[in-house]
């Protein structure tokens, strides 16, 4: 038995889909159920690695500005 790590995994399961099915699956995702974020995290790690430092730059500062907003909410455990 070949034992994959659950990147591959997801890699694997998402390899062949078009955009629109990459779409579908993040769109999917988000705000769900919690067992779709280790996915989510997969596919970002993949856009985080093939971005430049402005690129990176970028995603982070974007990301501090939405968990700095005030009246964000912190998503809550489930």
């Amino acid at each position: 038995m070949t034992l994959i790590d659950l990147r591959q995994a997801i890699v694997n399961r998402v390899q062949e889909n078009s955009k629109e099915q990459l779409n579908e699956v993040i769109e999917g995702s988000i705000g769900h159920d919690e067992r779709a974020l280790p996915g989510l995290g997969v596919l970002f790690e993949m856009i985080w690695k093939q971005s430049d430092s402005s690129q990176q730059t970028h995603m982070v500062e974007s990301l501090y500005e939405h968990l700095h907003q005030e009246g964000t909410e912190n998503p809550s455990p489930s």
